[in-house]
């Protein structure tokens, strides 16, 4: 594990709500850098290492929406979504274009710092003594740019699009685990 604390990247064009999520994250021990919109946001990545982005949907200019997807297509840096917009059809549509997460507002400090360690911690590539995943447990291998979910049978690329797999494809990943079987 790194000796850094993991960098967050806020993006809000509120500055309150920036400065309080900004205050919120360091007191838990994030490093935080902030931007007020897409542009920002862009330079950031650009010019520095960021761990995970903290993404208002309802941005001037370039939506929220938008440039989350532009973020995917073009890195593997974790993405959540923050808005207003809490209703089901707003959360698929975000977690369809590639979020990692969707946070509605108002949302409390707990959850919203349980929700960026839990996908802080899915994004983290295994270790050589991390034991192998067990099927049934949320296992999730990555490898180059896909991640695969052993219990959704589930194969998503670096671009957000997924591709399900049939029990007859996932055959290997299901004896892999165990050791056994001839795959």
């Amino acid at each position: 594990m790194k000796d850094q604390p993991p960098h967050i990247l806020v993006v809000d064009d509120d500055t309150e709500i920036r400065t309080l999520v900004q205050d919120l994250l360091m007191r838990h021990g994030f490093s935080v850098a902030t931007a007020g919109d897409a542009a920002e946001c862009k330079a950031t990545l650009a010019h520095g290492t960021v761990d995970l982005v903290l993404l208002d949907v309802m941005l001037p200019g370039q939506d929220g929406l938008s440039l989350c997807r532009e973020v995917r297509a073009s890195t593997s840096v974790p993405v959540i979504l923050v808005s207003a917009l809490g209703e089901e059809t707003d959360r698929v549509v975000g977690l369809e274009i590639g979020a990692d997460d969707y946070v509605a507002k108002p949302f409390g400090a707990r959850e919203l710092v349980a929700r960026i360690r839990a996908v802080l911690r899915r994004a983290q590539p295994p270790t050589a003594v991390d034991p192998p995943p067990v099927i049934g447990t949320g296992a999730i291998l990555c490898f180059a740019t896909w991640r695969l979910d052993l219990d959704r049978r589930e194969l998503r690329g670096a671009d957000g699009t997924t591709m399900p797999l049939t029990a007859a494809n996932t055959a290997c990943c299901r004896c892999w685990p165990s050791g056994q079987g001839g795959c």
